[in-house]
């Protein structure tokens, strides 16, 4: 086991070839903010690139959520750390897929938002019965315009993807993995076994042909990177607007939004 690291949103573990990266914002429902981004960027190059580590596993802090997106606290016209929208989501994004090790995401709780997104982007997604998904972008004023929609719809389908992003609804866990958006369904007590025995099977595997496999998987879809740097540019633009502001000053005063007041 590792010592601790000088993460103040992030917890790590390294432990039997196994790295574990844990957003640690319990009292925010594991949203992430600039620091946290930066750590998780920080957490995956540490065990990415460590010949040591043969899977990565991305979790939340406690029970009630694996991640909830951005913190809306964090955000008034852009989020509070670097990147294109004020957060390093391509980044993020980028190296979930970069890293050469299956990276697996264990999900209790909400995923919900840019949570869906990373644990849609994870190789593998293994989920508690008490698993909630879904996506919550247009009615906060925000949409994810790469892999949050574009690899969404591979994954689900098109007609599920749209139905997901336009109606905002949630699913549970079985739902997700009808749809195909988790591998595997567990109690919620069962969770840390469930993975950890994923864990012990996928680090007996040959890490060369597992990081050919990924890379391999990756090429097809790598045009949706290109898609998405070219969309944050638009959102942050949108960000910007009187009518994405909406969303976020609805959220901070619990009413619902009027969006269609600054729809001009």
């Amino acid at each position: 086991m590792t010592a601790p690291h000088q993460y103040t949103d992030v917890l790590y573990e390294e432990r039997d070839g196994i790295a574990t990266i844990t957003i640690n914002r319990p009292e925010k429902y594991n949203a992430f903010r600039g620091t946290t981004c930066d750590e998780l960027l920080h957490a995956f190059n540490r065990a990415g690139w460590n010949k040591s580590i043969g899977v990565i596993v991305l979790t939340g802090a406690g029970t009630k959520a694996f991640c909830t997106g951005g913190d809306q606290s964090a955000h008034e016209g852009s989020y509070d750390g670097k990147g294109t929208i004020g957060l390093p989501v391509e980044a993020l994004h980028s190296i979930i897929r970069a890293v050469p090790q299956p990276v697996i995401a264990k999900v209790r709780g909400f995923a919900i938002g840019g949570g869906n997104v990373l644990a849609t982007l994870c190789d593998l997604t293994i989920a508690a019965e008490n698993a909630q998904f879904g996506q919550v972008g247009p009615k906060m004023g925000s949409v994810d315009p790469g892999f949050g929609t574009a690899y969404l719809s591979r994954i689900v389908g098109e007609k599920k993807a749209r139905e997901i992003w336009y109606l905002c609804r949630r699913y549970t866990a079985h739902e997700a993995a009808a749809m195909g958006l988790v591998n595997k369904v567990v109690p919620d007590d069962l969770l840390d076994a469930e993975v950890e025995a994923w864990c012990k099977e996928l680090v007996e595997r040959s890490p060369t042909a597992i990081a050919i496999a990924k890379r391999s998987f990756n090429a097809d879809s790598e045009n949706i990177a290109g898609i998405g740097a070219l969309g944050l540019q638009a959102l942050k633009l949108y960000y910007e607007s009187d009518e994405s502001k909406e969303g976020v000053a609805s959220f901070l005063e619990k009413r619902k939004p009027e969006f269609r007041k600054y729809y001009k």
